[in-house]
């Protein structure tokens, strides 16, 4: 049997916390839970990370480092209205084969609320750091143009939120959406 580093099984936490947190939230998942997924104790878990808090921000960092990735490569070499629907469609295909993704960036935005009513300022200033780099990641392919990086960042959210809501593909509220990126067809299982 080959012994994973403690690397490797931070990274194994990672992964198991992005479905954990995606499915159940900050406050609904436990560490019991991720632990077992990863199949380690949680006394192993909390030598790893000093805690909930850090292991839901570090699920909530690859998450956002993941729709970079996926907005860099879509747009690499192009520029304007070519890298707005390449990045589009890139991002339309990755939470149609990758819906926990799209969970857990939606429960990153519940946790937030959550933790700054409470007096929590630094749990969001984390999360909102990553929303900044995904916004200057897309804003430079979109010509450093605001309007332009508002428009396609607005359109993302009406696309996280009508898939969250389970609005079907060919639904009409679909209609209005950029013509490459509909969801029609593509977000079918």
């Amino acid at each position: 049997m080959v012994r994973m580093s403690a690397e490797e099984r931070r990274e194994s936490v990672i992964r198991a916390a992005m479905s954990e947190f995606a499915r159940g939230g900050y406050h609904g998942t436990s560490t019991e839970a991720i632990a077992k997924r990863v199949g380690v104790s949680q006394p192993y878990l909390f030598r790893l990370f000093p805690g909930k808090k850090a292991i839901f921000l570090a699920a909530a960092e690859r998450c956002v480092e993941d729709t970079i990735r996926t907005f860099e490569e879509a747009a690499e070499g192009l520029e304007g209205e070519e890298a707005q629907q390449a990045m589009a469609n890139a991002y339309v295909k990755v939470i149609a084969e990758r819906p926990e993704r799209l969970q857990m960036q939606m429960q990153m935005y519940l946790a937030v609320a959550a933790a700054d009513e409470e007096g929590d300022h630094a749990f969001g200033e984390s999360v909102r750091a990553g929303w900044m780099r995904l916004w200057d990641t897309v804003h430079l392919p979109l010509g450093a143009d605001a309007n332009e990086t508002t428009t396609f960042m607005a359109y993302g959210m009406l696309i996280n939120c009508l898939v969250a809501m389970g609005f079907p593909p060919g639904h009409r509220v679909w209609d209005g959406i950029y013509p490459d990126a509909r969801v029609t067809g593509r977000l079918e299982k």
